[in-house]
């Protein structure tokens, strides 16, 4: 059993990849965002009743204390994990939690709305536009907190200031704003996931990587309480071959160079900085965010 927030649609590549490659063991997968799945992975140790076998998330700040404290992984055994195309001496944290991809964060539209396409961030800031942008809502996540703040560096400090003003839907994760692009519910977004597997199905959307773009890698671990520690390992190791890349990482960052339909290498992406991603200062951020855009 895999935990992960990355997209369905890829979550189901690498299972249908993994089943195939090894019959004798079924995986699936639960879908949710870090502020979801860090809670049942904490309470899955504490009671001792472990259901997820290998866990996959964004969270800065977990991923270095769980890291540092070895509380919740169990120590990485795969050999595909010490392949020098891996290069584990910058993708393995204490041989315990490994870089499987990472998010790349584009600009999207709906090509029939905005058949001319958007160029950078600030192009989203349009009269035109109003009601009609979709983002994010970053409350308690700390990888979107690390978004909103790099927009408001790289972009403008009254960057998001003048977003709100255009009173954009707010949807809780990249998948939603993705889902009401093709929908045409909203018609541009400055932050959505490359939306690779929407354009390959045909779907009335595009998207373009600004000349500054943002990412936050994924790091995965094989869970201490896990209920099938054998078969974790084996699903650990195969996310970091070739074919379990390539199943992964269509639209992000693959953790291999030249896997067919990843953006991006995802150690090139920089990582986030994590005494910027304090519980407190998430929590802070996510406050200060409700009275922008939610008054």
């Amino acid at each position: 059993m895999l935990y992960s927030s990355q997209k369905p649609a890829n979550l189901e590549a690498l299972k249908s990849a993994f089943n195939a490659k090894y019959p004798s063991i079924t995986m699936d997968f639960v879908r949710g965002t870090d502020t979801e799945i860090n809670p049942r992975i904490e309470t899955e140790k504490k009671t001792g009743k472990g259901i997820a076998d290998v866990h996959m998330l964004t969270d800065a700040g977990w991923i270095e204390k769980a890291a540092e404290s070895g509380a919740y992984s169990s120590t990485l055994l795969g050999p595909d994990l010490d392949a020098p195309a891996y290069d584990p001496a910058k993708s393995v944290i204490n041989d315990r939690f490994f870089l499987s991809s990472a998010a790349v964060f584009a600009l999207g539209w709906n090509s029939k709305a905005v058949p001319g396409g958007l160029t950078t961030p600030q192009d989203v800031l349009k009269p035109e536009y109003q009601g009609k942008i979709g983002i994010v809502n970053p409350s308690g996540i700390a990888s979107y907190v690390d978004l909103y703040r790099y927009y408001a560096k790289t972009y403008g400090e009254d960057y998001w200031k003048q977003l709100a003003a255009l009173k954009p839907r707010i949807y809780p994760s990249a998948l939603g704003v993705a889902q009401a692009l093709t929908s045409g519910e909203v018609v541009v977004s400055p932050s959505v996931q490359p939306l690779v597997t929407e354009v390959k199905a045909g779907a009335p959307v595009d998207w373009k990587l600004p000349p500054d773009p943002w990412g936050t890698p994924w790091y995965s671990q094989v869970v201490r309480v896990a209920p099938h520690p054998n078969a974790a390992q084996v699903l650990a190791n195969f996310m970091v071959t070739t074919g379990g890349q390539a199943a992964l990482n269509s639209g992000y960052a693959a953790a291999l160079p030249d896997i067919p339909g990843a953006v991006a290498r995802a150690r090139d992406i920089s990582s986030p900085e994590t005494a910027n991603l304090t519980p407190e200062k998430v929590e802070q951020y996510s406050q200060d965010w409700q009275k922008l855009f939610q008054r």
